[in-house]
């Protein structure tokens, strides 16, 4: 058994590759220690931090804000170092395999000091693990397939993102429920666990994988190519403007929560947890992949053409119009009335179908238009736009905040200047798009040149 070769090339199927629900659940397992462990995350920071005496040293809103996305930041920016050992070096499973390890540590970190100490190492851990395996097990998923079954490849990572959210959903829900019932230790350490698990699932079915060898020759050779720079450009451009849509959506789990906590929460006979609320963007997520892609796509398809980068940039306008409702929510609470938390799910409705149009056409928009060697890179070109919208948010909060703990930027004011930055960037992504070629590049039984599609968008 120890020397069973791995497989190195697709299967020759029609159907849905093998490896794919190892990968699929793998995801599902470890979505939900990474979502757990974020959906507390801003209220711990607020409510529990302790400093080394055990004495409560908690942070402000502000503060806890830009900590938040400086740890989100840092989470996508790893992405890129870990697709460099994997498409460079190592190989995706033996890149995904150790840094899954460390990941495991990080959630263990958390739950065994509650201290600021124990918070630094515990996020960094998780940053460098999960930001590492990050690019690598979305391209193992495409490299399972070939030319005779890439038509299932939309399929496999719809699968995918809905594991994504289903993992998210449980341990929103879950992790509040055991931090308020049993305290950060077990509601760090749950997560961890599940960590755990998502390893031993993923390590269980490698000999199902493709498992694309690393060639650091040629994968030097292709960075010293003009064509995969100006491939690699080109996504750039793309993703720079992405990035900003990363900044409003991921303060779903900051400044949304902070806001809960003002609210009425009380919605259909229970009193919500304010880091709970969140669990309803994965509900919604699981019902609007098959909503948007049998039914609201094709009538829009049969209007005009919807390729990928129109989905986007009408999930660009979405995303402002979400940030504009939490906009009005924030003026009610300054006018003293009790707004209830309906109406922040009706902004939760708007920002996950902008997560549909932008976030899963961008995963599948990201792999296919990546150069062969440089698969894993460009899905952490694709996630470092995450780190660069997070690290945006960070630097604004921590710009706007005062010597005496108030902040410049505040109320209804914070959401209306992210707003107008969302549709500044929606309108010059109108003209970058309508310029962009398409060039798909698909792994396949023998040598497989990119095939380039003329973009009809906002044509």
């Amino acid at each position: 058994m120890t020397n069973r070769p791995f497989r190195t090339t697709p299967v020759a199927t029609d159907g849905m590759p093998p490896g794919v629900y190892h990968l699929v659940v793998n995801e599902g397992a470890e979505r939900f220690s990474f979502y757990g462990m974020r959906a507390i995350l801003i209220v711990f920071m607020t409510d529990l931090l302790l400093n080394q005496d055990g004495v409560l040293d908690v942070m402000t809103d502000a503060e806890a804000r830009a900590h938040f996305h400086l740890f989100t930041s840092a989470v996508y920016f790893f992405p890129f170092l870990g697709a460099l050992l994997a498409d460079g070096w190592l190989g995706k499973y033996n890149t995904i395999i150790p840094l899954s390890l460390v990941y495991c540590a990080g959630h263990f970190a958390l739950a065994l000091d509650q201290t600021r100490v124990g918070l630094l190492i515990g996020l960094t851990l998780i940053a460098i693990g999960s930001g590492g395996i990050k690019p690598c097990v979305s391209a193992v998923l495409g490299d399972q397939f070939g030319v005779r079954n890439q038509h299932r490849l939309s399929q496999a990572f719809s699968w995918f993102y809905f594991a994504i959210n289903f993992g998210a959903f449980i341990s929103t829900l879950l992790t509040p429920w055991l931090l308020k019932r049993y305290g950060p230790d077990v509601a760090f350490g749950v997560p961890g666990v599940l960590m755990l698990c998502a390893t031993f699932v993923f390590w269980m079915g490698r000999y199902s994988y493709v498992h694309v060898r690393p060639e650091a020759r040629q994968f030097l050779t292709e960075l010293r190519s003009a064509a995969v720079w100006q491939a690699i450009l080109k996504l750039a451009g793309i993703f720079l403007f992405v990035a900003f849509f990363w900044s409003l959506y991921d303060q779903t789990s900051s400044a949304w929560v902070l806001q809960a906590k003002q609210m009425d929460r009380h919605w259909l006979g229970i009193e919500w947890l304010p880091s709970q609320v969140q669990a309803v963007n994965p509900v919604l997520i699981m019902i609007f992949i098959p909503v948007f892609t049998y039914g609201i796509y094709p009538a829009i398809n049969r209007i005009f053409p919807l390729t990928p980068l129109r989905k986007i940039s009408i999930g660009f306008f979405v995303t402002m119009l979400a940030f504009l409702i939490s906009a009005s929510i924030e003026q009610d609470i300054e006018a003293g009335l009790r707004p209830n938390i309906v109406w922040q799910l009706l902004a939760y409705m708007v920002m996950t179908g902008a997560e549909v149009m932008v976030s899963i056409t961008c995963l599948e928009f990201s792999y296919t238009q990546a150069p062969l060697k440089l698969k894993s890179v460009i899905m952490s070109l694709f996630l470092l736009s995450v780190s660069l919208g997070n690290a945006f948010t960070s630097f604004v909060n921590y710009f706007i905040q005062n010597p005496d703990g108030t902040t410049w930027l505040q109320g209804a004011s914070y959401y209306y200047f992210f707003s107008c930055i969302m549709l500044l960037v929606s309108i010059l992504f109108i003209f970058v798009a309508k310029n962009y070629r398409e060039e798909v590049y698909l792994h396949g039984e023998d040598r497989v040149e990119p095939h380039t599609v003329q973009s009809e968008t906002f044509n």
